[in-house]
């Protein structure tokens, strides 16, 4: 299975990648996540993309290729497949992606933007092991960790004016690749909205289905 999850931040890719991951049985790649560790460790490549995404920019499309190109190579990938949760963000990756491997299902997760403005900027995460929480629903005790004891905290790319950039550089840049991904016949449009639960079980339902209509 090769999977590629859209959605505009805050629509729950993280949440539902990871359960369509464990269902199809297929490696998680969450190009956010390998960049945030990546920044935490302080490497270059970490320290160049720290300073994008503090700003809520892109990363160049050069730079995340290489990434994702190198983890595409790895044995896991190379015997069960991917889903790639954050990759490709522009028409160019987008293209060269295809370039490198095929993809079976590109998944767009369609949430209001009004409804993701609400979601990011009350999200609040761990420091430590990066549980994420919400201001509705924090720590049990003093933005804690329940999980490690880890400091929680809002991520510096969800304060009100990142989250700003960050829509509107995915309605610029992004969306041409998901319309992109449509005149291939790839894509499939899922209602993000509702219960976790609901959420996957349209999710699945949806690849399935197009699965079945490309045998």
């Amino acid at each position: 299975m090769r999977l590629v999850v859209f959605g505009r931040q805050g629509a729950g890719k993280g949440t539902q990648s990871a359960r369509l991951a464990a269902h199809f049985d297929a490696p998680h790649i969450s190009t956010g996540d390998m960049l945030r560790e990546a920044a935490a460790a302080g490497t270059p490549i970490g320290l160049e993309a720290k300073g994008y995404m503090d700003a809520g920019r892109l990363l160049p499309d050069e730079v995340m290729l290489g990434v994702v190109e190198e983890r595409l190579a790895q044995p896991d990938v190379l015997e069960h497949g991917f889903l790639l949760d954050g990759f490709p963000r522009t028409l160019g990756q987008a293209e060269a992606l295809l370039g490198i491997t095929e993809v079976d299902v590109a998944v767009n997760l369609e949430v209001p933007e009004e409804v993701v403005i609400e979601r990011i900027s009350s999200r609040r995460v761990c420091k430590g092991c990066g549980r994420i929480y919400s201001v509705a629903e924090p720590p049990s005790t003093n933005w804690t960790c329940d999980t490690c004891g880890g400091e929680v905290v809002q991520r510096p790319d969800d304060t009100s004016d990142a989250v700003a950039a960050r829509l509107a550089t995915y309605q610029a840049e992004t969306i041409p690749a998901v319309h992109w991904f449509d005149t291939k016949g790839l894509l499939v449009t899922v209602d993000g909205v509702g219960t976790p639960d609901e959420v996957a079980e349209r999710l699945i339902a949806a690849v399935e289905a197009r699965l079945a209509e490309r045998r």
